[in-house]
């Protein structure tokens, strides 16, 4: 893959985050105003409490993935994995001579 589709296919993976992340924050605003806080938990709100931190690990996860918090670590490893293919190829014998023993 070349560098210029892998750049444009960042940019289309983060605008796909950040409609996510803007459908989540839609939601959540929506949920918040109806979910009953108050003493008395009821099954009702129970639901609602959970659904809205869930709400917000979704938020954050798609925050995270767009500012990029971890991508030299993901460069990191794919530096190692890169190495070790090349390791693995040159373990692999060369590929034998066809037509030999038929």
């Amino acid at each position: 893959m070349s560098e210029g589709a892998a750049n444009e296919m960042k940019k289309t993976n983060k605008f796909k985050h950040v409609v996510y992340l803007l459908l989540a924050l839609a939601m959540l605003l929506y949920a918040l105003p109806r979910i009953s806080f108050g003493p008395g938990a009821t099954w009702t709100s129970i639901f609602g409490i959970v659904w809205a931190v869930f709400a917000f690990l979704v938020i954050g996860a798609h925050l995270h993935h767009i500012l990029g918090v971890d991508e030299e670590k993901q460069k990191a490893l794919d530096r190692v994995r890169q190495a070790k293919l090349q390791q693995w190829q040159m373990k692999w014998p060369e590929e034998p001579e066809r037509g030999q023993g038929l």
